[in-house]
């Protein structure tokens, strides 16, 4: 008998693209995984926002939802998320709640603080040489839901605000970002009164801290982050305050996983992943080469200390062995949920590692949802609304 998790479990799609494959064959493979996903019993399925890198085709986290959204008739769908710098709040706003007011009660919008990308294309999309400073942030988000609920954006107490923000309080009002200021008439009409899921997301304390001082639910990304994981759960949990959105804290986190019928096949099959993160730090990234590229390829011992640095997080084997490191992964930090990211350089190597954790994930969530009182495609009962030089890549504030 197949062992079950013990919280619901859902999907981190980055949109992975195999070397010799399209972007279009990527994007497709996403929406046909998503069609399994929700079959299988899988609670979410979010992607990822990222840029400039060829082996990622997840650029457009809006479009790719809408797309997710109508080939599947209840699983939850959305951003993991969306790079709030990136963008300008009104935008945000009028795509995701365009995208709810279609799929009532299905969307949910990962918000992050990281560009997603290298630095000279994070100024490309923001046309700024001038990144966003922490306490900007913050302002963005607000105004950004100020416009699902039809209002304008006003400025938070600074107790509302992570401990990194509270200095930006004391600037004169003129001195402030625009999104400090009240919208006035700008309004986002497909986003009023259609306000998806709001989920903030991170890797490290500020998001954990922002998300608990406005009742959030926060979103960690343990598969590149795993030091940091339990300090900014604890850190969320601790500064929670209850909120119209939330009764009590809620987290998930992310995590990158790969489980073949053995564990010599999954490991084979991972050797892709081990090899495009080696290229990724070295800020070479590529699309997502083949086990036996990855295989025939020499490695110096510092490349193999940089691959062992890369996936030390990752859960890697046998179903028996992946459900165990999961669930021990689920006791040891306390997560709500987990979010399974799988990348394979065949399509039908991802559908097999997501069907064989199936079983599992179909029985935890039936489990989590009888304890929370609610259908499983819905969510927890207390969500109350149903690289290298030149080419860094910022991972701090996202899942993918």
């Amino acid at each position: 008998m197949t062992r079950g998790l013990s919280v619901p479990v859902s999907v981190l799609d980055l949109c992975p693209v195999p070397t010799g494959a399209s972007t279009g064959e990527a994007l497709r493979r996403s929406v046909d995984l998503a069609r399994h996903a929700e079959r299988w019993g899988f609670t979410r399925y979010w992607v990822a926002e990222h840029h400039n890198m060829p082996g990622i085709a997840s650029s457009a986290p809006a479009v790719l939802t809408g797309q997710v959204a109508s080939a599947t008739s209840s699983l939850r769908v959305g951003s993991g998320g969306v790079m709030l710098p990136n963008h300008a709040p009104l935008s945000v706003a009028e795509q995701f709640g365009m995208l709810e007011a279609m799929y009532p009660g299905r969307i949910d919008l990962g918000i992050g603080r990281a560009p997603g990308t290298d630095r000279a294309t994070a100024r490309a999309l923001r046309r700024s040489p001038e990144g966003l400073r922490a306490a900007d942030y913050a302002s963005q988000l607000a105004e950004l839901r100020a416009y699902f609920a039809g209002r304008p954006a006003a400025d938070r107490p600074a107790a509302d605000r992570p401990a990194a923000d509270r200095p930006a309080a004391d600037r004169p009002a003129a001195d402030r970002p625009a999104a400090d200021r009240p919208a006035g008439q700008i309004r986002a009409i497909p986003a009023e009164g259609n306000e998806p899921a709001v989920w903030l997301l991170g890797s490290t304390g500020y998001s954990a801290e922002l998300a608990g001082l406005l009742g959030l639910p926060f979103a960690f990304a343990y598969h590149f982050s795993a030091a940091n994981a339990r300090p900014a759960l604890a850190l969320y949990r601790r500064v929670f305050r209850p909120s119209a959105t939330l009764a009590e804290p809620y987290c998930l986190i992310s995590v990158s996983a790969l489980c073949a019928e053995d564990a010599d096949a999954a490991h084979w099959r991972h050797g892709s992943m081990r090899l495009s993160a080696l290229r990724l730090r070295a800020g070479r990234p590529s699309t997502l080469p083949s086990p036996q590229e990855a295989a025939e390829r020499a490695y110096s011992d510092a490349e193999q200390a940089v691959i062992a640095e890369a996936a030390a997080s990752h859960v890697v084997g046998d179903r028996a062995a992946v459900i165990e490191q999961l669930d021990r992964l689920v006791g040891t930090t306390g997560a709500d949920e987990l979010m399974v990211t799988t990348s394979t350089f065949a399509h039908a190597d991802r559908l097999a590692s997501y069907e064989l954790l199936a079983p599992a994930v179909v029985r935890g969530e039936q489990r989590a949802s009888a304890l929370l009182g609610v259908a499983p495609a819905v969510g927890p009962q207390h969500v109350r609304h149903a690289g290298g030089p030149g080419q860094a890549v910022d991972p701090a504030e996202g899942l993918g």
